[in-house]
């Protein structure tokens, strides 16, 4: 009778980054595995249950034995396995490798000739026969970077585990898996529980557990719960809780039993930025650091126990005890940090090793320096403010509190440099000249900030690029590609092109240091990430269209991707990109520059001759539209000149016998081509 499967591993305490994908994994392996197997009926509908110290999944529908199956084992073609009226070598091997008589093999049709065949009925096996294999091969499968020995075991995992329990409905599964037999009972919450909890069924596992063992089972649940007490608490204290990314689903993965308990700090912390107490409470506490409407930090946070207690002041008052420690630290560097200027640390940089081809990060600087000294004209920004923020962007990287938290690079350069009575844009674009740090995150908003972040991120991309570091597969450990992917969206904000930056940041290295196809393979590589940033929000084939053409100016890019995708709408679209399609074509193997100019008195028929005089007239509209950068208008120009298009195509041989003639033609084709791709190449479009 089908039944629902439970399979739990109780281990000692799982790395909390990887639990959720360990518990997802395993249950994805376990379930496929049945599947597989045929076990499970219909559509496997299955929970996953992934807590610090177990991970497991409960399946419904799973059969205790497999149907019967109507096995056929083709071997040999008919005319292959006999000769003459006698067996070949083929058909005994055949035979002989299923331990049976020729006599006993049937003849098939296999859809393409007559072959022998074995066909037999295989019993179906119980599931205490299968099931041990199903999990071990999902536990091989398991992205584990490292496993664990434990004992004197030759078993491995993730972390030592110490019971397995394998129950379908109300029976023990009897298997062995990592050394353990399958068993009926678990361990409940460590503290909080104790002695053994037995399971009668299967379906039981996750109240049971929780109500005798005070654990909740489901990684979700348990996110759930402190969700919910993380909002409560907001709304008492009137505050809003800052949230780091993958801070909850950490806490989540640390406890059991989670109970959210207000704790707090002392006032004077308050006079640290609020970036290096939030970082510190987060990062090394898991604490959940609290705002207010303001989003300034107040000297109030909240904390996640795995404890449950009638009073809980001894675990919030040691929670408070450690956390004065961290924040006091944080207090010391950033005093410690103020009494040296941020200029005084430059000649330190020298020191820094950036890379051992490229030499310190003073001299990266200078590139920087350089570089930033050609973009700021660009952007209409103040190329003094800009040299200067240059030159102390990377000075933060001496300090004590980012060396204690690198996260905070840029960050406390910004702190530093008010304190040192910097000018307020050099100081708030020294923090911003690591903006976007990932993809969507925000541009800088500050001219001199855009700057720098420029030089910085062109400056890397083409250096270690030019080295030949090179991103390959999911191997990228210089972030070229997040630096391609900022670099965009700062050329496309700020109207910028980028092929004089690129030459301009290959400049500042010295002569022979960089390969010499370096900006060729940069500028293909960024073509590349620019086509999928765009395939986000536009089709396919209009990214590709748009980028096939020379676009000096990225700002326009958007503009005449949503020019293509409106033009695809028109009526006459696909007439018109049919025949840009057959343009291309006849021009495939024509050498432009080989080409006359159009003489109007050899176009001899009165439809090349319409053809020429309405490209003519459309030629003036679509560079007007152009200028303006209207490009839905440019686009729309070329529906008044359909008719003209097809009727040449039908009623003129463009390859006449006649050179003159044909070359002539070619060349009408090459001034009609410039105004059809004024915008974008339409031939690539899908009709």
């Amino acid at each position: 009778m089908n039944a629902p499967l439970l399979i739990e591993l109780r281990t000692e305490e799982l790395p909390p980054k990887a639990l959720n994908n360990l518990g997802e994994s395993l249950a994805a392996g376990i379930v496929e595995g049945l599947e597989k197997a045929q076990l499970i009926s219909d559509v496997a509908d299955y929970e996953v249950f992934a807590s610090p110290r177990r991970l497991g999944v409960l399946i419904q529908n799973v059969k205790p034995v497999q149907a019967d199956q109507h096995i056929v084992k083709k071997g040999p073609s008919v005319a292959a396995g006999m000769k003459d009226g006698e067996p070949t070598k083929a058909l005994q091997g055949f035979a002989r490798s299923n331990q049976i008589e020729i006599s006993q093999l049937s003849q098939i049709d296999d859809g393409k000739q007559m072959v022998f065949a074995y066909e037999y009925t295989q019993t179906g096996q119980p599931l205490s026969a299968l099931l041990s294999d199903i999990l071990n091969l999902a536990i091989k499968k398991l992205p584990i970077p490292k496993v664990m020995h434990w004992g004197s075991s030759t078993d491995t995992f993730v972390r030592p585990v110490h019971g397995l329990v394998m129950l379908h409905g109300a029976e023990t599964v009897a298997g062995s898996v990592l050394g353990l037999s399958s068993q009926n009972w678990t361990l409940g919450h460590r503290f909080l529980s104790e002695g053994r909890i037995v399971f009668s069924h299967a379906a039981d596992y996750a109240q049971q557990l929780m109500e005798q063992g005070k654990v909740i089972a489901s990684f979700a649940e348990r996110r759930a719960r402190i969700k919910q007490g993380l909002n409560e608490a907001e709304e008492e204290l009137h505050a809003q809780v800052a949230y780091a990314e993958g801070l909850l689903d950490e806490v989540t993965a640390l406890v059991e039993w989670p109970v959210v308990l207000q704790a707090g700090f002392a006032e004077r912390f308050l006079q640290v930025p609020q970036e290096c107490l939030i970082l510190t409470m987060q990062q090394n506490q898991k604490y959940f650091p609290l705002l207010n409407s303001e989003g300034k930090l107040i000297n109030r946070f909240l904390l996640v126990s795995n404890l449950q207690t009638e009073n809980p002041v001894h675990i919030i008052q040691g929670n408070e005890r450690v956390l004065r420690a961290r924040l006091a630290d944080a207090e010391f560097f950033y005093r410690q940090d103020q009494k040296t200027s941020l200029a005084s640390r430059l000649p330190r940089l020298q020191d820094v090793v950036y890379h051992n081809k490229l030499g310190s990060q003073a001299e990266r600087v200078q590139r920087i320096i350089q570089l930033a000294k050609v973009i700021a004209p660009l952007l209409g920004a103040d190329v003094d403010k800009a040299a200067r923020t240059a030159e102390l962007a990377k000075a933060d990287l001496l300090t004590d509190m980012v060396g204690e938290f690198p996260e905070l690079q840029g960050t406390m350069g910004k702190y530093y440099a008010l304190h040192d009575g910097e000018d307020a844009d050099v100081a708030v674009a020294i923090e911003q000249h690591y903006w976007p740090r990932f993809a969507n995150d925000a541009l800088p908003d500050n001219l001199v900030g855009t700057v720098v972040a420029l030089a910085d991120k062109l400056e890397t991309l083409v250096g270690i690029w030019g080295i030949g570091l090179i991103p390959t597969g999911d191997k990228d450990p210089y972030a070229l590609r997040r630096s391609a992917l900022g670099i965009l969206r700062m050329l496309m904000q700020h109207n910028l092109s980028l092929a004089p930056l690129l030459r301009a940041a290959f400049d500042t290295f010295p002569v022979g240091k960089l390969a010499a196809n370096t900006i060729g393979e940069v500028a293909g590589f960024m073509q590349a990430r620019l086509a999928i940033l765009l395939q986000n929000s536009y089709a396919q084939d209009v990214v590709t269209a748009v980028l096939a053409g020379k676009i000096d100016n990225l700002g326009e890019v958007e503009a005449r991707l949503a020019a293509v995708t409106q033009f695809k709408q028109l009526a006459e679209a696909t007439a018109l990109i049919a025949a840009n399609k057959r343009v291309h074509n006849l021009l495939k193997k024509v050498d432009f520059s080989a080409l006359p100019a159009i003489e109007i008195a050899l176009l001899q028929q009165q439809d090349e001759q319409n053809l020429y005089q309405a490209t003519e007239q459309v030629a003036v509209k679509i560079q007007a539209a152009m200028k303006q950068q209207n490009f839905v208008q440019a686009l729309a120009e070329l529906t008044g000149i359909k008719e003209k298009v097809d009727t040449f195509f039908t009623n003129v041989m463009v390859m006449d016998e006649n050179e003159v003639i044909k070359n002539n033609r070619l060349a009408l084709l090459v001034f009609l081509s410039q105004q059809m791709n004024a915008v974008a190449d339409i031939a690539l479009l899908n009709e």
